[in-house]
């Protein structure tokens, strides 16, 4: 399976505010500088995120971003799914790992895929941002 940079990227942004938590807001310029995104870069994937509801922006002085919810509420999976706009990890599989390809009974791979996409929804469902900082 590969994440693109936006999952990669947004993985790291999320685990510096995690880390965070509590604290102030952190500015999108501060992130960027710790994690080594471009701010441009940096502010779509914010965009994202915080139309998934995965974080708050604070306007005016101190202001910034933070977590909207608990570390231990945020699954990783959310985190992918607003980024990626699913987790699906396969081109023929729907995101709950079940067939929606025409090929259905003559695919011999689809039991594989389907096994693979279940188990990693899983592991991202089970995985929450507390559990990588």
């Amino acid at each position: 399976m590969r994440f693109s940079t936006r999952t990669t990227y947004g993985l790291r942004a999320m685990i510096c505010l995690a880390k965070n938590c509590g604290s102030e807001c952190l500015s999108l310029p501060n992130i960027a500088k710790k994690e080594g995104i471009s701010l441009g870069y940096l502010e779509r994937l914010f965009s994202r995120l915080k139309n998934a509801g995965l974080i708050e922006a604070q306007k005016g002085a101190g202001g910034g971003y933070k977590l909207s919810k608990p570390v231990g509420k945020i699954a990783v999976y959310d985190i992918v799914r607003a980024l990626e706009g699913s987790a699906r990890s396969f081109y023929c599989l729907a995101e709950d790992g079940r067939s929606r390809c025409a090929k259905k009974g003559g695919c011999g791979a689809l039991i594989v895929l389907e096994k693979t996409q279940q188990a990693v929804n899983r592991t991202l469902k089970k995985l929450k941002l507390k559990d990588l900082i």
